[in-house]
């Protein structure tokens, strides 16, 4: 581990730097332009900030003469120096600053707060730290400013707007220049600029947060629907439907009209409160409860593509990550407790054989009891026991997220990470001890007696749209054969071979190949070019020698050009690919 204490490998080293990027930029600001208030300036997941009240936008020169400012301030090597002041003395000297935002922060401080400042050379900084020792720990070249964007003043949008700067610094430069070229690439794979050039999706000052699905992106969406219903059938699971509107007394009985209501939009039915569902748990409960069980029913595992509205800030929406109506793919699974590591097993391999299917490792987080917490904690201490037995009789490893299950079970979070190397949160299994209780679920057990089943919540993608947007950037838009709304496109090279190249997309189409043709009066590397941009997986080209020969020349969207070869042997090649999902 020591070898690492002052590598980027280990978060908290990793975290001071940042931080201590943050000064040097609030110090380089303040020595260029000392009318700027500061107001705060922590590290994040992937760099820093610093909220700053400017008389003027901080503009792209400006950015550049604060970020050479920046790497003037390493090379003076200044010493990082932390000291105490009570709190009188602490808002005097802030005030005597003229950093009124500094003042408000000392005074929100508990009476009985150490409150702390770091000082290097001219700068001094209201901070409870860490730091690096020096300025010369942080190499200037390999520091970058990436963006500034507006910020409300203690994220109150009734408060002052400030200017929030971005920036981001590595130990080397050739790492600030991998991470700014991997920015570029998620730049070039974002689904909303794919999705939007590949006729997938769209989305309208309409309908803020409520995507259209346009031809090619509902065949991309059906077609992992069919794939989500066949490996759950091979997986044992029954599908339901249950009702997008439910009433009030229902959403009750869970708990959501109580704790969820601010996301949930409701109406008024017969003059009686209904809601449209956020999440389809608790009509789940009501498919269990319309008939009797018994132990030879369980376990019981039925799944659902229910579509769900959910209450999302405008400014949290983000394309198909973010998204106020979608299709969560759920399923619930009734069963005793003896039967819940083997369910949670089962549950894994179905993970297993659909991430592997996309080329997507990942990583698995434990969230253990929060504070605020249903039930008997012998049973919570059970249910966490036998989800870490379960995923380590499997050899799979894990992370403890220490207090942060749902407030009704322990959960298993799936981090998938797509070719960039970017984690994404997509399948979880939820255990939950409590709806079963609420709902009063029951079986009949081998004793002849009534008992409480458990359950598990479990998703494997998420919602429908958001794993759309995951494995379009994944993919770069360029979607494996099986996946791809269209496969094949033929193109003839003159006029005289149109007709056989309707033949040929005919041919295909009756194999079950997505192909369209194109027969527009244009040169053929236009064609090409136009396809390859269309990410359309293969290209057809039919001129007269393909015409008499009965066969197709074939190009792939990666610009490889397989040569001609029998109408008969593509065809066999290509359905063969779709059958199997190939991954190409």
């Amino acid at each position: 581990m020591d070898e690492n204490k002052y590598s980027f490998e280990n978060e908290e080293y990793r975290r001071t730097y940042w931080h201590t990027c943050s000064h040097i930029l609030a110090q380089a600001v303040k020595r260029l332009y000392p009318e700027v208030k500061l107001a705060i300036g922590p590290s994040i997941d992937n760099g820093f900030y610093y909220d700053m009240d400017s008389p003027f936008p901080f503009t792209p020169e400006i950015m550049e003469n604060i970020e050479a400012e920046m790497r003037k301030i390493c090379k003076e090597k200044l010493k990082l120096e932390r000291f105490e002041l009570p709190r009188e003395e602490a808002i005097k000297f802030m005030e005597e600053k003229g950093e009124p935002y500094k003042v408000e922060l000392i005074n929100d401080l508990p009476e009985d707060a150490h409150i702390s400042f770091y000082r290097q050379g001219e700068f001094t900084d209201l901070c409870a730290g860490p730091h690096l020792d020096s300025t010369g720990r942080v190499k200037g070249n390999a520091i970058k400013l990436t963006a500034c964007n507006s910020a409300y003043w203690r994220g109150d949008s009734n408060r002052q707007t400030l200017q929030r700067i971005y920036g981001v610094a590595f130990p080397k430069k050739e790492e600030l220049d991998a991470y700014l070229q991997r920015i570029e690439e998620a730049k070039r794979r974002d689904h909303r600029k794919l999705g939007k050039e590949l006729g997938l999706f769209m989305l309208t000052d309409e309908g803020p947060g409520f995507p259209f699905f346009l031809p090619k992106g509902m065949v991309l969406k059906n077609t992992l629907i069919d794939y989500w219903r066949e490996v759950h059938k091979r997986y044992g699971y029954v599908e339901v439907s249950t009702p997008m509107i439910l009433n009030r007394h229902l959403w009750e009985t869970s708990g959501h009209w109580f704790h969820y209501k601010q996301n949930m939009y409701t109406t008024l039915i017969d003059g009686e409160d209904y809601a449209i569902k956020p999440m389809n748990c608790p009509g789940g409960m009501l498919v269990y409860k319309s008939e009797p069980h018994s132990y030879r029913d369980l376990p019981l595992r039925v799944g659902e593509l229910g579509v769900v509205h959910r209450h999302e800030l405008s400014g949290a929406l983000h394309g198909l990550f973010r998204v106020r109506c979608f299709t969560q793919d759920d399923a619930h699974i009734f069963m005793t407790w003896d039967q819940m590591k083997d369910e949670i097993k089962n549950v894994v391999r179905l993970f297993d054989e659909v991430y592997s299917l996309f080329e997507l490792p990942y990583e698995i987080e434990l969230s253990t009891m929060p504070e605020d917490h249903m039930g008997d904690e012998k049973d919570w201490e059970f249910a966490q026991e036998t989800l870490k037995e379960a995923i380590t009789e499997m050899g799979k490893s894990y992370v403890i997220n220490e207090g942060d299950g749902a407030f009704y079970g322990p959960k298993l979070d799936f981090h998938l990470q797509d070719s960039l190397g970017r984690t994404w949160q997509c399948g979880t299994i939820q255990l939950d001890m409590q709806l079963p209780e609420r709902f009063e679920l029951e079986y009949t057990g081998a004793d002849g007696e009534k008992h409480r089943p458990v359950m598990i919540h479990r998703v494997v993608f998420g919602s429908i749209e958001r794993f759309i947007g995951v494995i379009t950037e994944h993919y770069a838009g360029a979607f494996p054969v099986w996946l791809s709304p269209v496969q094949v496109k033929v193109m003839p090279i003159t006029d005289r071979t149109a007709d056989y190249a309707k033949e040929v997309a005919k041919k295909l189409d009756e194999l079950g190949v997505r192909v369209e043709t194109d027969l527009r009066n244009e040169k053929i590397g236009y064609k090409i070019r136009e396809a390859q941009m269309q990410k359309i997986p293969y290209m057809l080209v039919v001129g007269d020698r393909e015409a008499e020969a009965g066969a197709v020349a074939v190009r792939t969207r990666a610009g490889v050009d397989m040569g001609a070869m029998p109408f008969d042997d593509f065809a066999a090649k290509v359905t063969q690919e779709i059958k199997d999902r190939v991954n190409n």
